[in-house]
């Protein structure tokens, strides 16, 4: 295949600075820079978590992409996207925010470590969120790079629901798995909550056992590719992957540290 890939989409679970430095957010920061420095346009997304300082980090209300609602188990709950600029990179991230979702002051669990119970909720919010601000943006993406375990609802999303709109009729998808996929549980009713446009009880089928491993199963099962970011992921999963025949770009330690594994990504865009 010939270099045509010319736009990739990120859409991460977490960005430093705006959350602190880890693997993941890392890699959320400085790939999309790396990638865009060879000549590729980007886009980037990650949830506006309650614990990001909006006056610090200079946030603001994009009032053209707000406005839509999205409805969640019967609920109707209002899309705010948010904008900031990383100006070193020459970089803007967007922010996918809602009152009831994510202005609590932690991540992912509460001040005694317990797992939210909205947790999938937020996660379906997050990519239907990242889909229909992309589709206004009428910005249409070759490759959607989907990092952390809050990202796993949108390969099944795209590939379902929004395939046959033409922004994102050629966009291919690749998932990096990091050590991040929850040991808990999501609710029983999460088939249910994910269930949207074409989307049937079939296509999610995997989730009748609503584990993190499995919903990290099904983002693979609707994805074009694999990144392993981690050499500490579950090795059910790993096994998985390896198993479904899709082309796999295996955790590179040395690559990481040097900063090459940039290169490495930006060919596995291309050759997907």
């Amino acid at each position: 295949m010939d270099n045509s890939v010319k736009r990739v989409l990120f859409v991460n679970s977490e960005m430093f600075p705006y959350l602190p430095e880890s693997e993941i957010a890392n890699i959320g920061r400085y790939l999309p820079q790396g990638i865009q420095e060879r000549k590729k346009e980007i886009r980037s997304f990650m949830p506006r978590y309650g614990c990001i300082n909006e006056r610090k980090n200079q946030l603001h209300e994009v009032i053209r992409l707000s406005g839509m609602n999205i409805i969640i188990n019967d609920v109707d709950r209002p899309l705010v996207i948010k904008v900031a600029s990383i100006s070193a990179a020459r970089m803007q991230v967007y922010f996918i925010d809602n009152e009831d979702y994510f202005h609590r002051k932690s991540v992912y669990r509460d001040a005694d470590g317990n797992f939210f119970q909205d947790n999938a909720e937020r996660a379906i919010f997050f990519a239907r969120g990242v889909l229909e601000t992309v589709k206004k943006l009428r910005w249409a993406p070759d490759v959607i790079h989907c990092q952390g375990w809050i990202s796993h609802v949108l390969p099944l999303y795209l590939k379902k629901a929004y395939i046959d709109d033409p922004i994102f009729s050629n966009s291919k998808v690749v998932v990096s798995l990091y050590e991040d996929t929850p040991a808990e549980t999501f609710p029983m009713d999460t088939i249910d909550k994910i269930l949207f446009g074409g989307v049937t009880k079939e296509d999610v089928s995997i989730l009748e056992n609503p584990t993190g491993t499995n919903l990290a199963k099904l983002a693979t099962s609707y994805s074009d590719g694999v990144i392993f970011a981690s050499d500490k992921i579950d090795p059910e999963l790993e096994k998985f992957c390896r198993e479904s025949g899709l082309p796999v770009l295996d955790y590179n330690a040395e690559a990481l540290s040097s900063g090459s594994y940039m290169d490495d990504y930006n060919s596995f865009y291309d050759n997907l």
